[in-house]
């Protein structure tokens, strides 16, 4: 079978499976639907806003599904009457049998991991906190566990010490997109020779990638300078770590987002949380075994900025402290 009559339904909803889509549409794959989740109001004025993926359908008059339910009748119906021969997840939701087992050649899931390490909804957040030098993409055939499914293929990508989330997410979302055409290319060659997961080799214990939420952001300033580094970074640019800036003589504390960081071990007397600065260039918090230098922050309702663009027009002093 040729690519341009292999019938594909594509799912998906972030800007990372935008990429896997174009590769697919710019490189004559037939894309005979696509499914993301129905529109949400966004912003301060709840206004309806598309999502990246329906966004690129539109622009490219795709046909597309937004169910809200993925057991619907009407939808099954609907994703039947496309008579897919194969179908594509790309960061969207977890489906239902009916849903996965419907084309006859399966369907495949892009994974930012190399599984089956970082199961989960947020894979490249938790390599990057954990301190990771090696992430990767894995294309893998969907079955009833979550991310569980037989490996097709996979890619490694090394983490730099100063690679933030935004970065590793940019590279792995183009390798992705090269991925997924390949897979499909495999598919259709009749190539592939899925691999179990429970057969395939792992280097210490599995990680798991669970989603991310407000509590996971905030700063444990108890922790280590290489582990607090990792948590910024790893939540950099989005959600982005946060913590709590008590003032002297102010009863509420500032929720105070940090983007950027550098590390400074060295040995010192100063309370865990509490800040060393000149009030002009640098902003430094004392943690176990040395300092946090805070490079990037945002006060609530501000916009984002380098420290010594806050300390500008913003006081803190040596009596502040962060928890």
């Amino acid at each position: 079978m040729k690519k341009e009559s292999l019938r594909i339904i594509f799912m998906g909803t972030p800007e990372f499976a935008v990429e896997s889509l174009r590769c697919l549409v710019e490189g004559g794959y037939n894309v005979v639907g696509v499914i993301t989740m129905p529109d949400k109001p966004a912003g301060r004025g709840h206004k309806i806003q598309f999502s990246p993926v329906k966004q690129y359908a539109f622009e490219h008059n795709l046909p597309l599904l937004q169910p809200e339910k993925l057991k619907d009748e009407k939808f099954v119906e609907a994703l039947r009457a496309w008579k897919a021969d194969l179908q594509i997840v790309v960061a969207f939701r977890m489906l239902p049998e009916v849903v996965w087992n419907m084309p006859r050649l399966g369907t495949f899931n892009l994974h930012a991991s190399l599984l089956p390490q970082y199961r989960g909804a947020a894979p490249i957040n938790w390599a990057v906190m954990n301190g990771d030098t090696e992430t990767g993409i894995t294309t893998f055939f969907l079955k009833h566990e979550i991310d569980t499914g037989e490996v097709i293929q996979q890619v490694k990508v090394s983490i730099a010490d100063t690679d933030d989330v935004g970065i590793i997410h940019d590279k792995l979302m183009i390798l992705g997109g090269k991925l997924v055409t390949e897979t499909v290319d495999a598919i259709i060659d009749g190539t592939v020779k899925p691999i179990p997961q429970e057969k395939m080799t792992v280097v210490g214990k599995l990680h798991p990638a669970p989603k991310i939420f407000k509590d996971t952001c905030r700063i444990d300033w108890s922790q280590t300078v290489k582990k607090i580094y990792d948590h910024v970074r790893g939540l950099s640019p989005y959600p982005a770590a946060w913590t709590e800036l008590h003032q002297s003589g102010v009863d509420e504390p500032l929720f105070v987002k940090i983007f950027q960081t550098e590390k400074i071990v060295k040995p010192h007397t100063y309370p865990i949380g509490s800040i060393q600065t000149d009030g002009k260039t640098y902003l430094n918090v004392a943690v176990v075994d040395g300092f946090v230098a805070i490079k990037s922050l945002q006060l609530p309702g501000k916009k984002r900025l380098q420290t010594d663009e806050l300390l500008r027009g913003f006081k803190i002093t040596n009596d502040c402290y962060f928890k």
